[in-house]
């Protein structure tokens, strides 16, 4: 089975502060550094990581900036035949990470916005039944639909990451297998005080899963047709970038359920690797390398149950 993250591709540049500016105020940061970022870049290095057979399908422009990237994307050892080229400039990230490994970030993402990945590149005819295919919130709303709903279609299991939100937190939760969101945005997108409603309000919606993070307090696993939910705690750590967290679990879950993980499997090792990855700086850099996914699969190997992607598509 093949991991497709289809998604965005850019440049990070990371400022390290010792607090976030007020309005109007100007600090110096004591760090900045340059790196491959984008929600779906990073997604993909963490599946690739895991073992999984990935293709990463995205964007970039014609200018300075795309080779940059496409070198940073080769030296990942990414396979970039479903890479585009647009007219537009490739996108970029500003972060700004405090003292407390706190995070704010600001991007341009004209190429991700123009991005339509069944008109720009060979996605409907690369997906087979079986597949995995990961999608995030920085594309068109409407071409995010179409693609979900196409790898439905194609008997392939949906992993989404409602990251970003678009403005006014609303978005369609129809063609998905594994919905993650973090608690902020299931607020956002259900109005809900806690994440156990939330998370019941979001499968009501159409997810078969829902995975809600929760930062240092773990995450919880709910699926439908299921009243209990399951609670992962999170290891103690001490935090050093929050940056990179989100999409390495993202990532390593759509590579796990790849390789016959089934959710709540998934869902613990992957808590475990982005525990791993808030100790250390940058987003990308901070992935944990495939030997440290290989060892937390083997340190938690017969915690829990396993099952291939067909049994989990059967069982909702």
């Amino acid at each position: 089975m093949t991991v497709h993250v289809v998604g965005n591709v850019c440049i990070d540049t990371t400022f390290q502060l010792p607090r976030f500016p007020r309005p109007g105020e100007t600090l110096n940061a004591s760090g900045v550094s340059d790196g491959l970022g984008g929600k779906g870049a990073n997604q993909a290095v963490a599946a690739s990581r895991t073992g999984a057979n990935l293709k990463l399908w995205t964007a970039v422009g014609r200018d300075e900036t795309a080779r940059r990237i496409v070198e940073m994307l080769a030296a990942e050892g990414l396979d970039v035949s479903g890479l585009a080229r647009l007219s537009e400039a490739s996108d970029r990230s500003s972060i700004f990470v405090d003292a407390a490994g706190e995070n704010v970030i600001v991007s341009a993402v004209p190429c991700a916005i123009a991005f339509d990945p069944r008109v720009d590149t060979d996605l409907d005819g690369e997906i087979a039944a079986g597949d995995v295919v990961v999608m995030q919130g920085n594309l068109g709303p409407s071409v995010t639909r179409n693609c979900l709903a196409f790898a439905r279609s194609r008997g392939a299991t949906t992993v989404v990451n409602a990251s970003p939100l678009p403005e006014g937190g609303g978005m369609d939760l129809d063609d998905i297998d594994v919905l993650i969101v973090n608690a902020v945005e299931a607020n956002l997108l259900t109005g809900c005080d806690t994440p156990q409603n939330g998370a019941r309000a979001l499968l009501g919606r159409g997810p078969r899963h829902v995975l809600l993070t929760l930062g240092a307090d773990g995450a919880i696993v709910a699926e439908a047709g299921q009243t209990d939910f399951v609670r992962i705690l999170a290891p103690a750590v001490v935090v050093v970038d929050t940056s990179g967290a989100g999409d390495v679990l993202c990532g390593v879950v759509a590579g796990l359920i790849a390789l016959g993980e089934n959710v709540e499997g998934a869902a613990r090792i992957a808590a475990r690797a982005a525990s791993l990855a808030v100790t250390r700086p940058g987003t990308l850099a901070s992935c944990p390398s495939a030997a440290e996914i290989a060892a937390l699969r083997t340190a938690m190997a017969g915690h829990f149950p396993t099952a291939n992607t067909a049994v989990l598509r059967a069982t909702n």
